[in-house]
C-alpha cells in the first residue's frame, strides 16, 4: 500500500493546512503536518526554532520530519513550504510519486498568499517585508514544487470547498472511498 494517501505541498498561506485537514475528514483518514511534526520534536514553535536555532537546524528537522511522515502517516500529509528546498525530500517525494502516490501542489498567486499571510508572527520567513519575501518564496520555489507535484491546484481566490474538490479529483480512482 501506498503511504500516504495524499501530500499537499505549496508555499506558505497556499492552505495546505486548511485543505488537507477538510480532504482528510472527507476521506475518513488522519491528516497530519510536518510542521507540527518538527514542533514536537523541538519543543518548540517554529517561529522560535528559527530564532534560536537558525534555519539550517529547522530545515535538518523538516528533512528527517518529512522522511518519517512520508515512510509511516496513511492519511493526508501536509509539507512545511520550504521542505521542497532538501534535494532529499524532493526524491523522496518523486519517488513516491512514481511508486503511484498523489503530491498535489496547492498554488497560490501572490496577492491571495499576501492577503492570507498577513502579517503573521508563526511564519519566520515572512517577518520582514512579507509582500517581497512571499514574491521571492514563490519564483524560487516554483519549480521545487512542480518537481515533486503529480498535479497542481490553484487556490487564490477559490473557496477552501472548490479547492477541495479539485485534490480530491486529483487522486486515482479508489483513493477517495472513505476508510474505516
Amino acid at each position: 500500500m501506498i503511504r500516504p494517501v495524499l501530500v499537499l505541498v505549496g508555499p506558505p498561506a497556499s492552505g495546505k493546512t486548511t485543505v488537507g485537514t477538510a480532504v482528510a475528514a472527507r476521506l475518513g483518514v488522519p491528516f497530519r503536518d510536518t510542521d507540527a511534526d518538527v514542533e514536537n520534536v523541538a519543543g518548540t514553535t517554529v517561529a522560535d526554532l528559527f530564532i534560536s536555532s537558525g534555519e539550517p537546524y529547522f530545515r535538518d528537522l523538516e528533512e528527517q520530519a518529512v522522511a518519517r511522515a512520508v515512510g509511516e502517516h496513511d492519511g493526508v500529509l501536509a509539507l512545511g513550504g520550504g521542505a521542497v528546498l532538501s534535494a532529499a525530500s524532493r526524491a523522496l517525494l518523486v519517488a513516491y510519486g512514481r511508486a503511484g502516490g498523489t503530491v498535489v501542489h496547492l498554488d497560490v498567486d501572490l496577492p491571495s498568499a499576501a492577503k492570507r499571510a498577513g502579517l503573521s508572527r508563526d511564519r519566520p520567513l515572512l517577518a520582514v517585508n512579507p509582500r517581497a519575501m512571499l514574491r521571492t518564496l514563490l519564483e524560487q520555489r516554483a519549480p521545487l514544487y512542480a518537481e515533486v507535484a503529480t498535479a497542481v491546484v490553484p487556490t487564490g481566490n477559490r473557496t477552501p470547498q472548490d479547492v477541495v474538490a479539485d485534490v480530491l479529483a486529483a487522486l486515482p480512482a479508489g483513493a477517495t472511498e472513505v476508510r474505516g
